[in-house]
């Protein structure tokens, strides 16, 4: 995640509550995703942007996930994801996803 984003999602979390936002991903390996992912929940594990040792512990989700999924409509995630998610190693994403939020 760039330290704009990085910028961005911390200030997000202060103004509205690290309860009331909600990280969505689309990063297309589950390495890429699950650093994002930590970065939002946990802090930057470079140490190299706005949150480098921040734990903000927000929630955080790809949007391949089966219950991020479900909430789209399906001739809109059809037209929008189903074509990269084809592609993408979605059980590797998951895993990585999950693993992260076990973590909280």
């Amino acid at each position: 995640m760039d330290l704009e984003n990085q910028k961005r999602v911390k200030e997000f979390s202060e103004q509205y509550g690290a309860d009331n936002v909600v990280v969505l991903l689309g990063a297309a390996e589950g390495e890429a995703a699950g650093l994002a992912a930590e970065t939002v929940t946990l802090g930057d594990p470079t140490f190299a942007g706005p949150l480098a040792g921040v734990s903000l512990g927000l929630t955080v989700y790809h949007v391949c996930e089966p219950e991020v999924k479900a909430e789209f409509d399906p001739d809109v995630y059809d037209e929008q994801i189903s074509m990269m998610e084809m592609v993408l190693d979605v059980d590797d994403i998951c895993s990585e996803m999950n693993a992260i939020r076990d973590q909280l």
